[in-house]
Order: structure tokens, then C-alpha cells, then sequence
């Protein structure tokens, strides 16, 4: 017989989706997948559609995390490294829309979409780059410091 006095696992899920949206974080990811979304129609409607590579990569790489940082698996899987993982992420991010979006700008004489997406890019490497010093000041602040090569106990 089933337990009815058991929480929903589907509420349980849509409870930790929305509180975790309120973090800094949490808003941060989400922001980031919204304007790569964003950014991949502008890139799609434009003639040429070859810099969608970044902004899907990087919206997928934007939902992992959210996911990961959501459902709190960074605590559960502790091989990885997910606060230096994130930075790099974020890190690469911010450099590969500036690139790709200052490029589009520059060169997208004629074609609205790809300066549009141009112009969002830009956006987008900067909410990466704001990303990146919150958590490199996460990363400052939380006093990580050399194993000792002491010898006495």
C-alpha cells in the first residue's frame, strides 16, 4: 500500500527549483541560461548561423550547474572540485562571448540578427565575467589555505 503521508517528490523538486532561483547564484545561472537562449535565436535568424556553437555550449554547461548546485549533488559528489569547475566555466564563458560577440558586432554589416546577437553577447560576457568575480571572492573568502609539509605532528 502507499505511503500517503510521504511528500511529493515532484513539489519536493519544484521547491528546491524555486528557492534556489532566490540565491545570488541561483539567479546568476539562471540569467546566464535565459540570455544564451536568447542569444542562440539572434544567431539562428542571422545568415550566418556559426557562432550558436558558443551560446549552446555554454547554456548547456549554464544547466548543469544549475542542476548540480539546485539538487545540491555538489555536496554528494565531492571528486569533483565544483566551486573552481564553476569559475573556469564561467571564466571561459565571458572570454568566448566577448570574442565572439565583438567579432559579430565588428563584422555583421547588413545582417540585424547577428548584431543583435552581438549586442546580447556582450550582455552575456559580462553577466559571465560578474559571475566569475563572485565566485572568485567565494573562492578568497573562504580562507583555503597550503596543506602543511610539516613533519611534527
Amino acid at each position: 500500500m502507499a505511503d500517503t503521508t510521504a511528500s511529493n517528490p515532484g513539489g519536493s523538486c519544484l521547491e528546491k527549483l524555486k528557492s534556489y532561483v532566490r540565491t545570488q547564484k541561483g539567479f546568476i545561472l539562471a540569467a546566464e541560461i535565459l540570455i544564451s537562449f536568447i542569444i542562440i535565436i539572434c544567431y539562428a535568424a542571422s545568415q550566418s548561423g556559426g557562432y550558436t556553437a558558443v551560446a549552446i555550449c555554454e547554456m548547456v554547461f549554464a544547466i548543469v550547474f544549475f542542476v548540480i548546485f539546485m539538487m545540491e549533488l555538489d555536496k554528494q559528489i565531492q571528486v569533483v572540485n565544483w566551486v573552481w569547475s564553476d569559475l573556469f566555466r564561467a571564466g571561459i564563458g565571458a572570454l568566448l562571448y566577448i570574442i565572439t560577440s565583438l567579432i559579430c558586432v565588428i563584422g555583421g554589416s547588413g545582417d540585424g540578427a547577428r548584431i543583435a546577437g552581438g549586442v546580447f553577447g556582450l550582455i552575456a560576457g559580462i553577466l559571465f565575467a560578474y559571475d566569475t568575480y563572485t565566485i572568485f571572492l567565494q573562492i578568497k573568502g573562504s580562507g583555503h589555505t597550503a596543506a602543511s609539509t610539516d613533519d611534527r605532528v
